[in-house]
């Protein structure tokens, strides 16, 4: 983990920023993907309370909606990243929406996603390594809080 002014990364993940982004998106060993929410958005979004996630077996275009949190100060939709299929959601979110903010990259992941194209997805509105990471969350910090 590296932190970047006071926001925490896995520099080993590659990173949405399409649209709202702050997905995080980590390849997994059967060609499927695991995506989350990173540690900026969810402090970004405070405590969050609610969410709600496209069931599995639903095709999902890049950019479009995978779902929506809800938290005391922010209603947003969590974007897909990649073209593809949810395989699965993670359960425990309906129960404990919390694991969003308590650990982003671990027990709070959001689903698991069968790529069309993944290469070809990865190559535009994703960043990936230390140096990027630190201009981009630069930016949104400049963007996002005042």
């Amino acid at each position: 983990m590296i932190t970047i002014n006071e926001y925490e990364f896995d520099e080993t993940l590659h990173y949405y920023t399409g649209g709202d982004g702050h997905i995080w998106l980590k390849k997994l060993d059967d060609g499927k993907v695991r995506v989350g929410f990173d540690d900026f958005g969810q402090k970004l979004a405070g405590k969050i309370l609610f969410v709600r996630l496209i069931p599995p077996g639903k095709e999902r275009p890049k950019g479009k909606s995978m779902g929506t949190i809800e938290s005391g100060k922010y209603v947003g939709s969590l974007k897909c990243p990649i073209n593809g299929t949810i395989v699965e959601v993670n359960e425990e979110l309906k129960k404990n929406a919390a694991l969003l903010n308590d650990d982003p990259y671990g027990a709070g992941w959001i689903a698991i996603i069968e790529p069309k194209d993944l290469e070809g997805d990865l190559k535009e509105d994703f960043i990936f390594g230390e140096a990027d990471l630190k201009t981009w969350i630069e930016e949104e910090v400049a963007k996002h809080v005042q």
